[in-house]
């Protein structure tokens, strides 16, 4: 399989290349999202209240492109080491519309921060159900598009509260959602004045990276250059990644970069 990312870091997926997945029908979705008045406003328009408002870090149209791609690029790694996805098949659809099902979650799974950030995932909900309900029949007949709507809404549930995911494709958007970590993402909240923890521990990231695994098919490589970096590790990314149901196929690996000889953290595995 050639490589799925553009940087070479299974950060960005790439269309063109080859996959262990058919992609024509995500590639047919993804032109479409990315063309589309209505969801590109959505993506910024949600941004206000988390960032402008609340003073959290990023989650508008830039956390959605990593989070999106890096879902993309981590179902990719999955689906080469034989991981067995179940939300398509359990409904009777085919094996391409696993990776439509991910890149539509990924992309709507935090529209719900224009009502409020506070259970937005709530409310992503029926926002989402509506842009699906005209979007999917571009797509899909009747039948399989009602049945793509509630993965998709299952996934979008599932990233950020107490439910649990019931289908891998959920649990990739779960994992996913919190390998935006890096100090990029804490840029506006931090020139804004933001010293929270979340913003601080997100400076203290510097690179995120997927790759093929040996122990597990996938390895994720956390590069940090302070202890503030163990929050994003430890307090955020270990919480997705517990009882997402790719506990045992996703191996993390979070080291201090920094030089300094006192450094309280060194590494961190999950």
């Amino acid at each position: 399989m050639a490589d799925t990312a553009s940087d070479g870091n299974g950060r960005t997926y790439a269309p063109d290349a080859d996959h262990a997945f058919p992609d024509d029908r995500l590639n047919a979705v993804l032109e479409f999202l990315d063309d589309d008045p209505e969801v590109q406003t959505y993506l910024d328009a949600q941004n206000v209240n988390p960032v402008q408002r609340k003073g959290y870090n990023d989650h508008g149209s830039k956390h959605i492109s990593i989070v999106r791609n890096r879902a993309l690029c981590l179902y990719d790694l999955l689906k080469e080491a034989g991981v067995p996805f179940n939300g398509a098949a359990d409904q009777g659809l085919d094996e391409a519309d696993e990776s439509v099902i991910i890149a539509l979650a990924a992309t709507l799974h935090d529209i719900g921060h224009v009502v409020h950030r506070d259970s937005h995932a709530y409310y992503s909900i029926p926002l989402a159900a509506d842009i699906l309900d005209r979007i999917l029949p571009e797509f899909y007949d009747t039948e399989d598009a009602v049945r793509v709507k509630g993965e998709t809404l299952h996934a979008i549930l599932c990233h950020h509260t107490s439910e649990d995911p019931l289908t891998t494709e959920a649990g990739v958007i779960r994992v996913s959602d919190a390998l935006d970590m890096e100090r990029g993402r804490s840029r506006m909240p931090y020139e804004m004045g933001g010293r929270g923890i979340n913003t601080l521990s997100s400076q203290a990231i510097r690179n995120v990276s997927l790759q093929r695994g040996d122990e597990r098919p996938v390895l994720v490589e956390i590069e940090m250059t302070n202890a503030a970096g163990v929050y994003q590790v430890d307090n955020l990314l270990k919480a997705k990644l517990r009882d997402s149901g790719l506990e045992d196929d996703v191996r993390i690996v979070a080291v201090n970069i920094n030089e300094d000889t006192d450094q309280l953290v060194e590494r961190i595995e999950l």
